[in-house]
C-alpha cells in the first residue's frame, strides 16, 4: 500500500525506549478523554431538558427538542465508538470491517472532516479494529478545518497494512500525539491527545505490530502493521 513509507528516513519510526507510564496514571488520563468526548453532548441534553421544564421557554421547545435529539445521537455514536476503538468488545475477537466501517461514520457524522472508507479486509482480529478506530479518529482530528480522511487496510502476507490520509487546509499534528504514538510520557501538550496515541502504541507493541506518520503540508498520514 503506497501511503506505508517503504523508505523509513521519510517518516518517523515511532519507538522509544523511553520508561513506560505507570499503569494507574495512564488509566486515569483514558477514563478522563473518554468522560471529555462524552461530556458536551450530555450537557446539552440536560440544557434541551432544562429549556423544556422552563415556564418562561416554551416558545423554545422545538429548538430544545433540536439539541436533545442531536446530542443524544452524538453521545450515542461516540459511546458505540469507545467500546471498541478503547474496549474493543472484550468478548468479541475478530470484527466485520462493516460494522466498524459504520462506528467511524458515526464518529465523523459530528466532525468537520469527511470519511473516505476503502478497507478491504471482509473481518479483521481486534488489534486491527483498535487500529483502523483509532487511526481514523486521529485522521479526523487531523483536519480541524475540513478534509478527507482516507481510511485503507489489504491485507499484505501475514500481517494487515492500514493507512489513515488527511488531506486538507491547515492538516496538522500535534508534537503529543506524535509522543504517545512514540510511546514517550507526556512532558507538554494535552493529555486528551497524547493519551489516545500512547494506547495506539501500547496495544500495537503488544500484538508485535508498527506505527508511522507523515507530515506535510496538508497532508498527514499515519501507517500501521498488524499481525492478521
Amino acid at each position: 500500500m503506497s501511503e506505508i513509507p517503504e523508505n523509513p528516513e521519510r517518516a518517523e519510526v515511532l519507538t522509544s525506549a523511553a520508561p513506560p507510564v505507570r499503569t494507574a496514571e495512564f488509566a486515569a488520563y483514558l477514563a478522563a478523554r473518554m468522560c471529555h468526548d462524552f461530556i458536551s453532548p450530555a450537557s446539552a441534553i440536560v440544557s434541551g431538558l432544562d429549556l423544556l421544564d422552563d415556564p418562561s421557554a416554551q416558545d423554545m421547545r422545538e429548538e430544545a427538542m433540536g439539541l436533545i435529539a442531536s446530542s443524544a445521537r452524538k453521545l450515542a455514536d461516540l459511546l458505540a465508538f469507545s467500546r471498541v476503538a478503547f474496549g474493543a468488545s472484550a468478548s468479541a475477537e475478530t470484527f466485520d470491517a462493516r460494522d466498524l466501517h459504520k462506528l467511524a461514520q458515526g464518529v465523523f457524522g459530528h466532525m468537520r472532516a469527511e470519511l473516505d472508507w476503502a478497507v478491504e479486509a471482509p473481518a479483521v482480529n481486534k488489534p486491527a479494529a483498535r487500529t483502523l478506530l483509532n487511526l481514523a479518529q486521529l485522521a479526523g482530528g487531523a483536519l480541524p478545518t475540513g478534509g478527507t480522511a482516507r481510511i485503507r487496510a489489504v491485507q499484505e502476507g501475514a500481517s494487515l497494512a492500514i493507512a489513515a490520509e488527511s488531506r486538507g487546509p491547515r492538516a496538522r499534528l500535534r508534537p503529543e500525539v506524535l509522543a504517545g504514538l512514540r510511546g514517550e510520557p507526556l512532558s507538554e501538550g494535552l493529555h486528551g491527545h497524547w493519551v489516545q496515541a500512547y494506547y495506539i502504541h501500547l496495544f500495537l507493541n503488544d500484538a508485535g505490530g508498527r506505527v508511522f506518520a507523515d507530515v506535510n503540508e496538508e497532508r498527514v498520514v499515519f501507517a500501521a502493521t498488524v499481525p492478521v
